[in-house]
């Protein structure tokens, strides 16, 4: 691992990519930025539950699973409609109803309220439209990330807790593909507990044990069969 201003950065294969996504989850937790009680777990926890989805792991590929989470989380935030937890169609429902009060107040000659819906309908035009918009937006967002902009730059991750980017660098003759992984925590005091909780596991851990998913489906389509015991740490071992 290099250490620098800029993070901390592996190369290697896949497994190496891995591995490191998981040291640095677990120094980060070891830090409390996973506690609430903690300083850092109430600042950060959101934040650190979205790394944790986004960081690599052992059963994903970087041009399928992680390309997809960077579209997503690059994604163009939220509207108010959307924050609202209100579909297009459920805004423009809500906008004629509101016309309609309008018309109604007017005959009662009610103009201040009949005002007050319009401008209410207006509103609840306008948040459909931007929901719509945003709709359409990530649809070519998504697509055109996917399959043209990861040609072109680093699958990368960004919060207020940690940035992070993946490279795809050239096949290193007949070891495979090769990659470059870079994380940088974004808080100085909680770079450093990090970094020295790195120190540790290079000086204590011989052998990390990566994170597998687990897959009982074959054991159990075979008639009379047990799936296997789940080790106990839900892991497998790699060497360094």
């Amino acid at each position: 691992m290099e250490e620098s201003i800029s993070g901390f950065k592996v190369r290697g294969d896949w497994g190496d990519i891995v591995e490191h996504g998981e040291r640095i989850t677990r120094a980060l937790r070891d830090a409390g930025v996973h506690d609430p009680d903690e300083d850092y777990g109430a600042r950060f926890t959101r934040a650190f539950d979205e790394w944790e989805e986004w960081r690599p792991k052992a059963h994903e590929t970087l041009e399928s699973d992680v390309s997809e989470k960077t579209a997503d989380q690059a994604s163009i935030e939220e509207g108010k409609g959307e924050k609202a937890g209100k579909e297009p169609d459920e805004d423009i429902k809500t906008a004629g109803e509101k016309l309609s009060e309008s018309y109604e107040q007017l005959e009662e000659d009610d103009a201040e309220a009949a005002v007050d819906n319009w401008k209410e309908s207006i509103d609840y035009v306008a948040r459909a439209a931007d929901s719509a918009g945003r709709k359409a937006f990530r649809r070519v967002e998504d697509t055109v990330y996917q399959n043209v902009m990861t040609q072109l730059a680093p699958y990368y991750f960004d919060n207020e807790l940690v940035s992070a980017n993946i490279q795809q660098s050239t096949r290193n003759g007949g070891n495979g593909e090769r990659f470059v992984f870079e994380v940088n925590v974004n808080d100085d005091g909680l770079k450093d507990a990090v970094s020295d909780r790195l120190a540790e596991f290079e000086d204590e851990i011989d052998r990390w044990h990566v994170e597998i998913e687990k897959d009982t489906d074959a054991a159990e389509a075979i008639e009379g069969a047990e799936p296997p015991p789940e080790p106990d740490d839900n892991s497998r071992s790699t060497t360094n």
